[in-house]
């Protein structure tokens, strides 16, 4: 079945994407390292699962059999390159692929061969683009901006803005245009149902425009209803009594200081139209994407 997706997770982007194939009725596979409730919520959507790891060859050529199009994300990994030069000689010796839709960073468009600033998550992936142009498969990139699901304007955020009305970041007057994950997962996914015109190409999607954290505060409050302030918080203070408590892995909590360190110096101050030019829709703003979750920032 060439009209068959592989789309390897059941979570975050991953379940977006095969919520939205399977409501065009396209036929998909996850692959998932667990059947666990999230693999259930992908089964119940009419989605074939399959168990299997992204660094084992064997369980990737199976979950790849008979697929002609794929969607590779991972959740933050060490394991990022690892498995993407695992799926690119997997997927190059099968030969059967339309199109792979990688998800990488837009960070990665910032970065040079030698450049040291980023995370080890962020060079990882400016590797992996590496790795899939190599292989000469068609692959479109797709590079999002900073999460709006990320933990910095969601879990890590919450506490603050709950207690103390406050929006607390070290980002001081940095700039951002964080982009939704469904707004990601609607160019994934339409790419995937007709990549034609998209193999070869990278996409950079941001939110609607960017913005410095007190204009982000002010669409957080319209979305809650009640003030929220912006207030800036030394990087090295942040780190230690906020990101440190949160219980990450050490490999994503470097990624997510360095991203805050980044934005601090402005390396996030970029908007495109990506979005809307794949998908014919404008990507939601912060007042939009905090009002659907209004419980986790009152309680």
């Amino acid at each position: 079945m060439a009209d068959l997706v592989l789309v390897t997770g059941a979570g975050g982007v991953g379940r977006l994407v095969t919520e939205r194939l399977r409501a065009h009725d396209r036929p998909v596979r996850v692959l998932v390292r667990r059947d666990d409730e999230r693999a259930a919520e992908v089964r119940a959507l009419g989605a074939e699962v399959v168990t299997g790891d992204l660094t084992r060859p064997e369980t990737v050529a199976a979950a790849l059999d008979g697929a002609g199009r794929a969607y590779f994300g991972l959740s933050v990994s060490p394991d990022q390159l690892l498995a993407a030069t695992v799926l690119a000689t997997v997927a190059k010796d099968l030969g059967s692929l339309d199109v792979l839709v990688d998800m990488s960073q837009m960070t990665v468009s910032q970065m040079t061969t030698t450049s040291t600033a980023e995370s080890r998550q962020q060079r990882l992936h400016w590797l992996s683009e590496r790795v899939l142009d190599w292989s000469g498969l068609p692959v479109v990139h797709v590079r999002p901006t900073s999460f709006l699901d990320n933990p910095l304007f969601t879990t890590l955020a919450a506490r603050s803005i709950r207690e103390r009305g406050t929006l607390e970041l070290p980002f001081g007057t940095g700039r951002t245009s964080p982009v939704a994950a469904v707004d990601v997962a609607r160019v994934v996914a339409t790419i995937l149902r007709d990549p034609g015109e998209h193999v070869g190409r990278v996409y950079e999607l941001t939110g609607p425009r960017t913005l410095d954290l007190t204009g982000v505060a002010a669409e957080f409050s319209a979305a809650l209803g009640r003030e929220v302030s912006y207030v800036d918080v030394p990087l090295d203070v942040w780190r230690a009594e906020v990101l440190a408590k949160a219980g990450l892995p050490p490999h994503t909590e470097q990624h997510i200081a360095t991203m805050a360190k980044l934005h601090r110096e402005n390396r996030y101050d970029r908007s495109t139209d990506d979005v809307e030019r794949v998908t014919g829709e404008r990507p939601q703003t912060v007042e939009r994407f905090v009002a659907g979750r209004k419980e986790l920032y009152t309680g």
